[in-house]
């Protein structure tokens, strides 16, 4: 590293996704000098286009609320649910949790764009198309290796490095900090379409996520934009992908043939673009930070796409990070286990439960069941609108223990009373 060019930097972050455009937008509100490697050019294609009420407050905090609220992105309230002739919904303003109960449903290149527009009006510098080939923490500050778009290959030494690089996972990659994750292997196929729906077959201020009538760990999300188009796609294991034949979206259709309510919606789709898939995309590693780093959002840890978690932990991520950096500066200790990855963890786990509760069944009894108490209606949407840190709610502060038994009570068809759960 040392025959090449080297500059100093405050705080390198490397990824101008969510998690990094939000991070630089606070660091610069603490006067921060803030630079972003990103490797792709913006806007450009990603998935985890519905976003959580939760995340608003970490993008108002950044500063970069308006910028998102003038884009015209698709308003969003809640979610809603199928499978079978079953029907519910959950309205996000209707919740335990205090805060926003609205957000946008987005196309992620504008959105993320959007967000890393900001964060350079804001002050950081982001360079885009700047490869990350090597990364050295072994001194007393970060050393990060970058290759220019035309070539030019140079060395950033920053007091602190944030790891926003998503799936890509610099850090964990360059590391060695990879571990498998516990949740069983899943595959997603997906695609933007000019979706064509018709009023009142959906309300386009909801994510829609139908459930294949046969196969419950089957599962579509609907993802309509504010321009006529949504996102659509479906999650299963390889295995189940694997039978159908042809392309992406030839495969994908197929699917949602055997699904009445969910062919119904999208009967005057225009299948105009090609077809997408991922494999494998839950991810895991054996520590948050490290000496002069830490890691954000996806770059950490990604459990699965049904809830729509992956910006609002990005965000939260984002938030914890750059406080823990804020005291360091004003010469406080940290303690980033304690004050970064322990907080952080807690919310990511409330969301495993409800995972681990979608696809074992048990979850999917409790959204569909008909007689919740308006309270255990109110807990659960503050869950899928994202206030996964809010220990105040009972499913929140015992997830695993209080789904169980809501799922049993749900299972039995008991009426859900006042609390839900004994204590």
């Amino acid at each position: 590293m040392q025959d090449r060019r080297m500059e100093q930097t405050e705080v390198l972050i490397v990824g101008a996704g969510p998690s990094g455009a939000v991070a630089a937008g606070l660091l610069r509100k603490q006067g921060r000098q803030v630079l972003v490697i990103e490797k792709e050019s913006f806007p450009r294609f990603s998935i985890g286009e519905s976003l959580l009420p939760q995340s608003m407050a970490y993008i108002e905090e950044a500063g970069m609320l308006q910028d998102v609220v003038e884009a015209g992105f698709q308003y969003k309230n809640g979610a809603a649910f199928a499978k079978g002739e079953l029907r519910t919904e959950f309205d996000f303003r209707d919740k335990f949790s205090p805060g926003w109960g609205t957000t946008y449903q987005v196309q992620r290149g504008d959105f993320d764009k959007v967000l890393a527009d900001a964060a350079a009006k804001a002050g950081a510098q982001v360079r885009y198309r700047h490869t990350v080939t090597a990364v050295d923490v072994s001194g007393e500050q970060p050393e990060v290796s970058v290759t220019s778009p035309e070539g030019e290959e140079y060395t950033v030494r920053a007091r602190f490095l944030l790891d926003a690089s998503g799936f890509a996972r610099i850090l964990p990659r360059m590391l060695q900090l990879e571990r498998p994750s516990d949740f069983p292997v899943r595959g997603a196929l997906f695609t933007h379409i000019e979706d064509g729906i018709a009023h009142g077959d959906m309300d386009r201020s909801k994510i829609l996520i139908s459930v294949h009538p046969v196969h419950h760990e089957v599962w579509f999300w609907t993802i309509p934009f504010s321009n006529g188009r949504c996102s659509q796609g479906v999650v299963a294991t390889p295995e189940y992908l694997a039978r159908y034949p042809g392309s992406e979206v030839e495969r994908l259709r197929a699917i949602i043939a055997e699904t009445p309510s969910l062919a119904h919606v999208l009967r005057n789709a225009v299948w105009d673009t090609p077809g997408r898939s991922i494999t494998g995309y839950a991810a895991n590693v054996t520590a948050l930070w490290g000496r002069g780093y830490a890691l954000l959002g996806n770059a950490g840890e990604f459990l699965d796409p049904v809830f729509s978690s992956g910006v609002t932990i990005a965000v939260t991520s984002a938030s914890l990070a750059a406080r823990c950096i804020d005291r360091a500066w004003r010469g406080e200790a940290v303690d980033w286990q304690q004050n970064y990855a322990v907080p952080l963890q807690a919310g990511v786990n409330t969301f495993r439960a409800f995972v681990q509760g979608w696809y074992d069944g048990s979850f999917q009894d409790v959204i569909f069941h008909a007689q919740h108490s308006p309270e255990i209606r109110r807990m659960i949407a503050s869950i899928l609108a994202g206030y996964a840190w809010d220990a105040k709610n009972p499913y929140v502060a015992e997830p695993q223990r209080r789904l169980q038994v809501l799922g049993e009570l749900c299972r039995g068809q008991q009426p859900l009373q006042r609390g839900g759960v004994p204590a």
